[in-house]
């Protein structure tokens, strides 16, 4: 498993965030706080808080392509 800070502060961001994700087979998640919803889910994750940075926790080792592919989001790596 593999956990880093994203941050989506625009809906176009998002979109392209959830586009990118549900080309890959592995079940993500994204947790603010208490909070947890399926990273692939727009209205998931239009329920977080957005004004500050989530965790993406990827379930999978095999993500250095997803990680080259989301960097534009990536705030800071745990």
């Amino acid at each position: 498993m593999k956990s880093v800070n994203i941050k989506l502060s625009l809906v176009e961001n998002v979109n392209k965030f959830v586009n990118i994700v549900s080309r890959y087979p592995f079940d993500m998640d994204l947790r603010a706080g208490r909070h947890v919803v399926d990273a692939k889910s727009i209205l998931g994750i239009f329920s977080l808080d957005l004004s500050r940075p989530i965790t993406l926790e990827i379930y999978s080792d095999q993500c250095d392509q997803l990680l080259k592919e989301i960097a534009a989001f990536i705030v800071s790596e745990n």
